[in-house]
């Protein structure tokens, strides 16, 4: 991996004050160049330019981790915490997630076989026991989740709908949009709170970025 590509992935991750250990940096690269490897023949994303995929990708999806950090602080769970991670594509923020956040066990879950494919084999590759890849639909799954995630995948309104059986109570969802999506949480059933808007700076990103957190309205 290029050194410019290290550097600045140390950069990003000064500016979102966010400290991970040589190993998570390393980790992190080396998925990157998984990434770029596999793309070229199963088209895993349209950005083809490495820089591209640190910035519009990477540091996209680091950008959460802190808020999400203190989110699950506030969780109460007597075993691990786990984290479903909806339409996962390449891994996006799924396998970041993963990554930064061993303690949480994370699945990613995606109807395109070769995305699964993808994750099983990164999570081989990169030592992410805490990471699974799974091929089905986001429907058919139990309630195992604390946190349901999910980046630019369909609307809100939709995104409850087919995740609510795999939340368990007293989770919440975290989703990752661009502009503030006003019209999607004002459609959100009643039983579904948007509870806050949280606005991000993504470093290199010259571009609107929040992630909204939901729940159900009868929790506190």
């Amino acid at each position: 991996m290029s050194v410019s590509l290290a550097a600045g992935l140390d950069a990003g991750l000064a500016t979102l004050a966010l400290d991970l250990s040589m190993a998570q940096r390393q980790a992190l690269l080396d998925y990157l160049a998984l990434l770029q490897k596999w793309n070229q023949v199963y088209n895993l994303t349209a950005l083809r330019d490495p820089q591209a995929m640190l910035s519009h990708h990477l540091l996209d999806c680091l950008a959460v981790v802190a808020p999400l950090r203190l989110r699950l602080a506030t969780l109460a769970s007597p075993g691990p915490i786990s984290l479903l991670d909806v339409g996962a594509g390449a891994g996006l923020p799924g396998l970041v997630l993963a990554i930064c956040l061993p303690q949480v066990r994370v699945d990613c879950v995606d109807t395109v076989a070769k995305k699964s494919s993808f994750i099983q084999q990164a999570a081989l590759s990169l030592g992410l026991a805490n990471l699974r890849g799974l091929h089905a639909r986001v429907e058919s799954l139990g309630p195992a989740y604390h946190v349901v995630s999910a980046r630019a995948f369909s609307s809100l309104p939709d995104l409850v709908a087919g995740s609510d059986k795999a939340l368990l109570p007293g989770g919440f969802w975290m989703a990752m949009k661009g502009k503030t999506p006003d019209d999607e949480i004002q459609a959100l059933p009643l039983r579904v709170q948007a509870f806050h808007v949280e606005p991000l700076q993504v470093p290199g990103l010259d571009a609107q970025r929040c992630i909204v957190w939901m729940r159900r309205a009868s929790q506190p």
